[in-house]
């Protein structure tokens, strides 16, 4: 008997019905009798339609996992500093390990982590696992995987975060598979189930038109990758009582196939992740040609550029720009949303920006709702005036 999970038995009368239905074209026959082939991805309707119940899905046995205890998170290191999406997942852990009664653990890897470790201490963190060595102050995906691993497999959390950064995207999902366990991209919201206690990670999906609530049952730890700008910081405690402990880093069992043999910062524009001040300009200024009144405006106030989806899917500016869902998160202290109707999608990305001015034609426009200021008018009149403005303040 085949050890797939759907198979066929021998009452099979070669009827055919399944070989129709199959939309993924994995069934054929061989003499006379429907054949399961490795192209199946156990959708069932071919045992629905067999007349003869001759097709079955085979039982898997219930996996049984021991729950481990503790909230982990990843405390990434930028250019010798902590990565502020660290102390963003702190907060979330504290919040999440409050639920469930559990401690909250961090875990720093690099060199020179005296400073970084013991703030995370003064952020909360009950313990801090430390992986200190000269070979690892640059990132590489390999001895980065390994020693997480390592780490999760010492210290057993029941759930561990990272952000969702270009180092957390792709070291996150090589850790889940040395644990083999489930990891959930770029979640936007983190909750525990009452009933159950297990993590409910929601993210966007199909391009941000829908939000997906994710659980991870039958494997541990339960892990995501979380989007920066998303939760408060971790705020510094009163008399903190947590432990920094130190993990000893054996190199040599360390996989590494690459070579630093220099580190230099690309000179790249301001992030709008790391903007105090973003002008985002949508598919209201009518052209591409707007985002340069757009980019004019942001040097003036010494800001960054954003932009809406369909500006992005037009072709008008780069992905790295786009808010929203199914960009990035933002959380300025100002956000100017300037010929931008205001999308559920975009309002998710923008929302929790200290303060938000808009700029539309339409009165009615949905961003006008969550703005703080708001101005009703052309955009091209508009905004010229306000850089005039802004400038003769400045001398």
């Amino acid at each position: 008997m085949s050890e797939a999970p759907v198979y066929v038995t021998p009452d099979c009368n070669g009827c055919e019905e399944c070989v129709s239905v199959c939309p993924f074209g994995a069934i054929e026959m061989l003499e006379g009798k429907a054949y399961i082939t490795e192209a199946c991805r156990v959708c069932g309707q071919c045992i629905d339609v067999c007349p003869v119940s001759a097709i079955i899905m085979r039982e898997t046995e219930e996996v049984v996992v021991s729950k481990g205890k503790g909230v982990m998170v990843f405390a990434e290191m930028s250019q010798g500093d902590l990565h502020k999406v660290s102390y963003e997942l702190l907060g979330k852990a504290q919040e999440l390990a409050a639920q469930l009664a559990e401690p909250v653990y961090a875990v720093i890897v690099g060199s020179g982590l005296d400073k970084a470790s013991e703030e995370l201490i003064n952020r909360g963190a009950d313990k801090v696992f430390v992986y200190d060595h000269s070979d690892l102050k640059q990132f590489r995906d390999d001895p980065y995987t390994d020693v997480l691993a390592q780490c999760c497999k010492e210290e057993t959390p029941s759930i561990f975060l990272v952000g969702a950064t270009s180092i957390g995207r792709s070291m996150g999902p090589r850790v889940a598979a040395k644990l083999k366990t489930g990891l959930t991209a770029d979640c936007t919201s983190l909750d525990i189930d009452p009933e159950t206690g297990l993590l409910q990670q929601t993210r966007p999906a199909y391009g941000g038109n829908i939000m997906a609530t994710i659980i991870t049952p039958n494997s541990n730890p339960q892990m995501a990758t979380v989007r920066y700008k998303m939760f408060p910081e971790a705020k510094k405690v009163e008399n903190p009582k947590g432990a920094i402990i130190k993990k000893p880093v054996d190199i040599s069992k360390l996989t590494d196939r690459i070579k630093v043999i220099g580190f230099e910062e690309a000179a790249e524009q301001l992030s709008i992740t790391d903007a105090d001040i973003i002008v985002s300009g949508g598919l209201g200024m009518g052209e591409p040609s707007g985002f340069k009144l757009m980019e004019e405006l942001a040097n003036t106030l010494g800001g960054a550029v954003g932009a809406s989806r369909p500006t992005v899917d037009e072709g008008w500016i780069d992905y790295r720009h786009q808010v929203g869902l199914s960009g990035r998160t933002v959380r300025p202290q100002v956000y100017m949303a300037c010929g931008i109707s205001g999308a559920v999608q975009h309002q998710a990305g923008m929302k929790t920006s200290d303060v938000i001015i808009a700029v539309n034609k339409d009165p009615e426009a949905p961003i006008f709702k969550i703005s703080s200021l708001g101005a009703v008018g052309d955009l091209y009149e508009v905004i010229p005036r306000l850089i005039e403005k802004i400038k003769e303040h400045n001398k």
